[in-house]
């Protein structure tokens, strides 16, 4: 390993540890929370252990860290490259030796008075050089996330399950099998596998592929706003909410960045009515990479005190 590998490998290690200690979690919760054996932690960040994608982009969303962990991995991968390692995109994230490129990714959120649905569609590119045979989805919530306790507490007695949540997963019309990576009261991570009963349908560099996703979760786990947080590189982004016209509801958002405090979205969701429902849409182009994108809302005939963000990854 040359001089400049070791020291971004030391970078990488130094940002995971820095992050870990400020959000005050230990190696073995951390590695719990994201499937690891507890001593890979101590490896990760003593430097016995090399950092890899899968590991910064967990760690990444595990700790918060806006993008910093994932922009150290990068920075990784680049000496690599730079000692003649394989050529990788300079802004994509690699899973597994092949590198995903997000060309179209539409969230639509549906509530029906109790219960949310989120259905989600994403165009994916293979731009890199080897089969992908799964994809990696994530479902988190957190009811009061300046309260972990009391929000532990919440999700104690009324966890999220995956009955309840009923998540079905399809691939260009193709059902895709599942497998659990992590399940805990808030927060679940699953595999969706390019195979299913019938075969493997893997997915080759330089193919595109639509896949689809969905589940509902109730609305005394789910707060009154969506977020949006891109994590690989996105040429198009979209997000639509569906709410019964009754309620009266009304949309804003707002946009953060790594180098940006949050701000209010820069065009505003449109809006339109149709069989009874009010339909809020927002879009954007070639979104920055870390970005989050934050919609939330009132329903004026039903008040309520507000509760959490959701976060889809």
């Amino acid at each position: 390993m040359t001089d400049k590998q070791q020291q971004a490998a030391a970078d990488f290690a130094a940002a995971v540890a820095s992050w870990r200690m400020k959000r005050k979690v230990s190696q073995g919760k951390l590695a719990e929370d994201m499937g690891y054996d507890p001593s890979y932690i101590s490896k990760i960040e003593t430097g016995r252990s090399r950092p890899t994608a899968d590991f910064a982009q967990l760690a990444d969303g595990r700790l918060q860290a806006g993008g910093e962990i994932i922009t150290k991995w990068q920075a990784y991968e680049a000496t690599k490259t730079a000692a003649g390692g394989p050529v990788r995109a300079s802004a994509a994230v690699s899973t597994g030796g092949s590198v995903l490129v997000v060309e179209r990714d539409e969230a639509r959120l549906d509530y029906d008075g109790s219960h949310y649905t989120l259905t989600m569609r994403r165009k994916l590119r293979n731009a890199g050089d080897q089969p992908i045979t799964r994809y990696l989805i994530r479902i988190s919530v957190d009811r009061y996330p300046e309260d972990p306790a009391r929000s532990n507490a919440h999700y104690r007695r009324h966890p999220l399950t995956w009955d309840a949540l009923d998540l079905t997963a399809h691939c260009a019309g193709e059902p895709m099998a599942q497998s659990v990576k992590l399940d805990r009261d808030a927060t679940k991570e699953v595999w969706l596998l390019f195979e299913n009963a019938d075969g493997r349908f893997p997915f080759y560099p330089g193919e595109s592929v639509w896949i689809e996703y969905s589940y509902r979760v109730p609305d005394t786990h789910w707060g009154r706003w969506f977020q949006r947080a891109v994590r690989l590189p996105t040429e198009q982004l979209l997000v639509e909410l569906r709410f019964p016209a009754a309620l009266d509801p009304v949309v804003w958002g707002t946009e953060t960045s790594m180098t940006a405090e949050a701000a209010p979205l820069r065009t505003a969701p449109s809006r339109r009515e149709e069989d009874g429902a009010l339909i809020f849409r927002w879009e954007t182009v070639a979104p920055d990479l870390h970005a989050r994108y934050r919609l939330e809302w009132r329903l004026r005939a039903r008040p309520e005190n507000p509760t959490t963000p959701r976060e889809l990854t």
